[in-house]
């Protein structure tokens, strides 16, 4: 003969013997009390939370003798019939294994009735989010206006998987976790009438394990009781339960700390042997780093928020310093990011043996990302150092050397006056930069510094570090020239695509889209600097902004399309007729290329 469970056993059976949820038990507890009831209720919330526990004792406060009442007295027939699933105006259905429309159907046929024993029917359906579409379909009109003596109560782990249709017609209430105090509160309770001793860190192992979910606790309890000792200790739950202990832990983030990557070894394959649980060892693990990452930055004020014993607090705060804060933090975030993918992993042991192994490695990989980001930052900053700077040299060598402007002829000559300065230049600026072969070396040339090809292009910060090339300036050269500046440069609107025309000393840029013709104007500035970096010194650049046509209406544009001799002329021909006229849009018309009319064959 079978043994009750612990779950069973003990089942609450008023609204004070209900572990947490003191929100929900106050407002059920009032609505049976005065009579005012919802037509149906929803509960949700993880598992074993009490969902269903506290259905039945609604059900029982509705219909006790005694009442109404704020608890049920458990002791006239109906309270008893109840607790037993006996009573016949309780329903108690399984929302997975009656999940079709006939169901429902059937159920509001028994709705109908008026109850034979009890005060009210009230309906409890179970993993209620079971249900089909059409079955919820079927309970919108009894869920929203059911008679007087009829309440539902449906409860679900997935609100999420309910329509909006049916979550509206409900009084939505949300179970919570239970907290690991009230968690230890029960378990010592129940452990109390079973006249059982305990390790008080027992008792919390056995509450945190569970997560907040009482029947995964007390089925964790039941699991451990199984041994049939006297008194349950440490040792024992983590035997039968395949916990790691804490001195695991403690000589895990040793071997971290001190990079012993054989003790990380050694340790992992004791924790494998051991059978220990996975996903509660990285969830322990990622407790260790929270604790040592706010002993480390908190000191003593991080013990009061620490669920430890003393003991073992006092061994956290002695590591914590060790570390170095960042990599405290990193492994932290490290941890928690590969719970899933090591228990997803198709070698759940080598994924925890490479999280193990890259938390060691952290300082490493750490120092590496700083120096990039350090090195990232000095290669921004070089244009403000006096360094030299190589010429590019082009994949191609021109076959003849186009000769330059008189503007550039002059800068290489050092004849033509710097930017901003009154001060001729060296003449240290190559006229050109050309290769012997596309696979020799750059030329052995005197080369400027950064500080004089920025003087040379008459710029400060955004211009490019390489000099002009020779040859006849054109609109696509420019283009060109100011797509190779520096990475860190100041971004520039998109050239390509607008139109350049090169007026005297004047670059004149025009685009049919004014969004476009704002940006230029915004670094108008920087383009007038690049300008004379490439055109030459006194060069200037000017946008204009292209005139807004007045939009016509549609009828006027049908009647244009109308008296087009080319639109007649294709109406004839192909015998078509004019179905829709559209307005151009940046362009084009939506396909239609001349911008007068669609049409299509009739």
């Amino acid at each position: 003969m079978s043994q009750e469970s612990l779950t069973a056993r003990y089942r609450p059976q008023s609204f004070a013997h209900v572990a947490g949820q003191d929100a929900v038990k106050r407002i059920l507890s009032r609505a049976a009390a005065t009579g005012r009831v919802a037509p149906a209720y929803l509960f949700s919330g993880t598992r074993g939370v009490g969902k269903t526990t506290l259905a039945r004792i609604f059900a029982k406060a509705l219909n006790c003798q005694n009442g109404p009442a704020a608890e049920p007295c458990n002791q006239c027939p109906i309270c008893r019939q109840i607790t037993l699933g006996s009573a016949v105006d309780v329903v108690e259905i399984d929302g997975a294994s009656n999940t079709g429309v006939d169901n429902v159907r059937r159920l509001k046929e028994d709705v109908g009735y008026a109850p034979l024993e009890c005060r009210y029917k009230v309906i409890i359906i179970d993993e209620a989010h079971m249900l089909s579409k059409a079955a919820f379909n079927a309970l919108l009109k009894t869920l929203e206006e059911p008679p007087g003596h009829v309440t539902f109560i449906m409860a679900t782990t997935e609100p999420e998987k309910f329509p909006q249709t049916i979550v509206s017609r409900c009084q939505h209430f949300v179970f919570k976790r239970l907290p690991q105090a009230d968690l230890v509160r029960h378990l010592e309770g129940v452990l109390g009438q079973e006249a059982i001793t305990a390790e008080p860190s027992a008792i919390t192992l056995i509450a945190r394990r569970g997560a907040g979910s009482v029947r995964d606790s007390m089925s964790l309890l039941g699991q451990v009781l199984a041994l049939g000792s006297d008194s349950l200790t440490l040792a024992d739950v983590r035997e039968v339960l395949g916990l790691a202990g804490g001195e695991i832990f403690v000589r895990l983030v040793e071997c971290v700390q001190t990079r012993d990557l054989l003790g990380l070894h050694a340790l992992l394959t004791e924790v494998l042997d051991q059978g220990a649980d996975l996903g509660f060892f990285l969830r322990e693990l990622s407790g260790c780093w929270r604790n040592l990452f706010l002993l480390h930055q908190m000191g003593d004020a991080a013990r009061g928020i620490i669920d430890l014993p003393a003991e073992e607090v006092d061994i956290w705060a002695a590591i914590a310093p060790r570390f170095a804060l960042g990599h405290l933090h990193a492994a932290w975030q490290m941890t928690m990011d590969s719970q899933r993918k090591v228990l997803t992993s198709m070698e759940p042991a080598l994924a925890l043996e490479l999280l193990l192994l890259n938390l060691a490695s952290l300082p490493d990989l750490l120092a590496l990302g700083a120096g990039a980001s350090k090195a990232g930052s000095e290669s921004v900053a070089a244009p403000s150092r006096p360094a030299p700077v190589r010429p590019p040299v082009p994949s191609v060598a021109p076959s003849r050397p186009a000769p330059a402007p008189a503007a550039a002829q002059g800068a290489a000559q050092g004849t033509a006056q710097a930017a901003g300065t009154g001060q001729p230049r060296p003449s240290t600026l190559p006229r050109t930069f050309q290769p012997s072969s596309p696979s020799s070396p750059a030329l052995e040339a005197p080369v400027p510094t950064v500080r004089e090809t920025t003087a040379n292009f008459g710029v400060t910060g955004d211009a490019p570090e390489a000099a002009a090339p020779a040859g006849p300036r054109t609109w696509h050269g420019f283009i060109a020239f100011c797509a190779k500046r520096p990475e860190g440069s100041r971004p520039l609107p998109a050239l390509d695509k607008a139109q350049g025309q090169i007026q005297g000393r004047e670059l004149v840029l025009t685009s049919p889209h004014s969004f476009l013709c704002d940006r230029l104007k915004v670094s108008l500035g920087t383009l007038t600097e690049l300008a004379r970096a490439y055109f030459g010194p006194g060069f200037a650049v000017r946008v204009e902004t292209p005139v807004e046509e007045v939009r016509k209406t549609r009828t006027e544009l049908r009647d244009m399309a109308m008296t087009d001799p080319v639109v007649r002329d294709a109406q004839e021909k192909f015998q078509a007729r004019i179905v829709e006229v559209r307005p151009l849009s940046n362009g084009s018309a939506n396909g239609n290329t001349n911008g007068k009319a669609q049409e299509n064959e009739i």
